[in-house]
């Protein structure tokens, strides 16, 4: 009895989901073509007393049973949420309006107040937009909070004609005393471009109430971008600015960061693979540096930044104390080769800050077990050299090396290369001890002597250096998947040691701050 129970439990909850008031067949990949195909559907439509949402995502809906559908919501006035998305899966594109002329229509004349319409995903270009275009405008959108419209194709003119549903819901709303203020509004890859872009944004000025906007991969350029800050400014509540995938600009970054000096609540900025290029780097940088007190995460990946606007952004957000995330993956660099070009620097921040490594406690295993003993007599050991060091480190070897430990190990390390420079700095101060003034000194001037011959060759690369370390630290993810080194405190003591010295890079100290100081 008790196991029919639990079943019919399971089954119910399977059916209506976990939120109160909503009935979901989500992805059960139905084909409804016929109104009998959906008679169970309709059924449980008529009998879900207080129907608030319906979920039909990732079935494939056809006219008759769309109709169907829509007969059974006529009487659901207290509907709230259409969860449409992914549910013409295999139609003509013919089949798509009439569909949703249908559930419009019922909804209307149910008199539901939607505060969710999600149609993502279900590619119907321009005449699926005027589909909706009267429902759009009615009464039931009048308290719409949420829309999305991801991958429809609506192209510029469903763009036009969503830009100007919205204008005139905003009107009519207004007009009753309760205007429109949608919060979110999500309209990736759907090739809207400037004129899409722009007409939009004069909705969005117009409602100033979003707080998400993602519009990615659409085809903007600097004048739909500049016409989107414009807009921008007027939504004070801003959270969310995600527009990756367009092409900004110097004009575009400009506009979008003076546009972001009145959005004192955005967390997330998501200008990925835009092209801001580094004056508009920079400009962002100003603006991060001077306001955006809660900045979580900031993507300026792929963008054609150079090392100076990258160092700009570093310094810009290392007081953020919410930040979270600073994504300059694909960097340019001015003087790199060109084989450097095509493998440019991943660098993806994941935050994790430095500083606080100094207030871990490691117990450090201060020398490893050597290699299984050999024919070689114990009385005539074998003495250590640089390659047995740098292998296995200890302090013990380290000092065995001699007076001239230091001048071995410069000349056995290849400074010309930067990543393995960054390995030799790490396995050499992995041995520091405080106590130990000896282990002290010889790890401090073994260090000093490979850093310095490295950064007074012309070729050597001070920032590909900084990342190496930063990449072997855990902090910034690698394309090459290469493996972090246990962090231990020698690694910090030795990092504080040598920006403090004359042969360090005063640009390349800024670059550590940004995760030390965290």
């Amino acid at each position: 009895m008790a196991t029919d129970i639990v079943a019919q439990l399971a089954d119910c909850l399977a059916k209506t989901g976990v939120e109160e008031g909503e009935l979901s067949y989500k992805g059960q990949g139905r084909k409804l073509d016929t109104a009998q195909s959906v008679e169970e559907i309709v059924k449980e439509i008529q009998d879900f007393q207080g129907l608030q949402a319906l979920r039909l995502e990732g079935n494939t809906v056809g006219v008759e049973a769309a109709q169907a559908i829509a007969k059974a919501l006529e009487t659901k006035n207290e509907f709230k949420c259409c969860y449409w998305s992914d549910m013409f899966t295999g139609r003509l594109r013919s089949e798509i309006p009439p569909a949703l002329n249908s559930l419009g229509d019922a909804l209307l004349t149910a008199g539901a107040r939607l505060t969710v319409l999600d149609l993502s995903d279900n590619a119907f270009g321009p005449d699926g937009v005027k589909a909706i275009e009267k429902l759009l405008k009615s009464s039931a959108c009048h308290t719409l909070q949420e829309l999305r419209l991801n991958n429809c194709g609506m192209g510029i003119g469903g763009g036009k004609i969503l830009a100007a549903s919205l204008i005139e819901c905003h009107k009519k709303s207004s007009a009753e005393g309760a205007p429109l203020s949608l919060k979110l509004f999500i309209a990736g890859r759907n090739r809207l471009e400037n004129d899409g872009a722009t007409a939009l944004a004069q909705a969005f000025q117009l409602m100033g109430s979003l707080e998400e906007v993602h519009m990615p991969q659409n085809g903007i350029n600097h004048a739909g971008v500049t016409a989107l800050a414009t807009a921008m400014q007027h939504n004070a509540d801003l959270r969310v600015l995600n527009l990756n995938d367009n092409t900004f600009t110097k004009k575009g970054a400009i506009a979008m960061a003076q546009a972001l000096k009145h959005l004192r609540n955005i967390q997330v900025i998501n200008f990925g693979d835009c092209l801001v290029r580094s004056e508009g780097a920079m400009a962002i940088a100003e603006t991060v540096s001077d306001g955006l007190p809660i900045l979580k995460e900031l993507n300026l990946s792929f963008g054609e930044i150079t090392e100076e606007a990258a160092v700009a952004l570093a310094r810009a957000v290392k007081g953020k104390a919410q930040l979270e995330k600073l994504d300059l993956n694909g960097m340019h660099t001015h003087i790199c080769t060109e084989r450097e070009r095509e493998d440019n620097l991943s660098s993806e921040y994941t935050l994790k800050a430095l500083f606080y490594f100094f207030f871990l406690v490691f117990d450090f295993l201060s020398s490893h077990c050597p290699l299984s003993q050999v024919s070689t007599p114990p009385s005539t050991p074998r003495p250590p050299d640089v390659s047995s060091f740098l292998s296995f480190p200890s302090p013990d070897k380290l000092l065995k090396l001699g007076a001239k430990r230091a001048l071995l190990i410069e000349q056995h390390v290849d400074v010309a290369d930067a990543m393995k420079t960054a390995e030799a700095f790490l396995k050499i101060s992995s041995v520091y001890k405080e106590e130990n003034e000896d282990v002290k000194n010889a790890v401090l001037d073994s260090i000093d002597a490979i850093l310095k011959k490295a950064f007074a060759a012309p070729s050597f690369q001070g920032y590909s250096f900084v990342s190496s370390l930063l990449v072997l630290l855990g902090l910034i993810k690698s394309e090459d998947k290469v493996k972090p080194v246990l962090v231990v405190p020698g690694h910090l003591q030795a990092l504080e040691h040598i920006v403090r010295q004359d042969y360090f890079p005063k640009e390349s100290v800024a670059v550590l701050e940004a995760f030390m100081s965290r």
